[in-house]
């Protein structure tokens, strides 16, 4: 009974440090519509570690998020990547959004952007294309909400699937 319980301990322990070391790449976004400030109002949280990561790799740069060390060029950099593979366009019309700045929460990143000057009156359609990290990670998964209006809907953006759209 003993050499059975040793031969089983040892065939479920590659297993079990396998599904320990299992990393979730997923980032979450929330859009919601400001009908008194007639301003998209945008928050992403992005995992600290693969956002340096990705910096790293894309840009070359030792970003050292929520150190004392942190690089300078950090939110020039953030922006810039943002800019690029997170798009929104309202009836579709691509529309570009202010990086407002970031905090840290724990091992978390979480971004402020905004869209302003968007009347609600105007407002029939809205897609999101969210790529942050799909360059990196094919397992990443962007959940994005969206609320306007009164109207709410959530998508899981993929590599392979990664445009959401709410018509008003």
């Amino acid at each position: 009974m003993k050499v059975l319980k040793k031969s089983l301990v040892l065939l479920l322990l590659p297993l079990l440090a396998f599904t320990a070391a299992h990393k979730y790449y997923v980032s979450v976004t929330n859009i919601n519509y400001s009908e008194k400030d007639q301003a998209f109002q945008i928050t992403t949280r992005i995992f600290i570690d693969d956002f340096e990561a990705l910096l790293k790799e894309r840009y070359g740069l030792e970003a050292k998020l929520a150190t004392d060390k942190e690089s300078k060029m950090a939110d020039a950099y953030i922006g810039k990547y943002l800019k690029a593979k997170f798009l929104i366009h309202i009836n579709g019309e691509q529309k570009q959004y202010r990086f407002l700045g970031k905090k840290y929460d724990n091992d978390i990143m979480v971004c402020y952007l905004e869209i302003p000057d968007i009347p609600g009156n105007d407002i029939t359609s809205i897609t999101v294309q969210n790529e942050v990290l799909t360059d990196l990670y094919d397992e990443q998964q962007n959940l994005v909400h969206v609320k306007v209006k009164g109207k709410k809907k959530s998508f899981v953006l993929i590599k392979e699937n990664n445009k959401g759209m709410l018509n008003l």
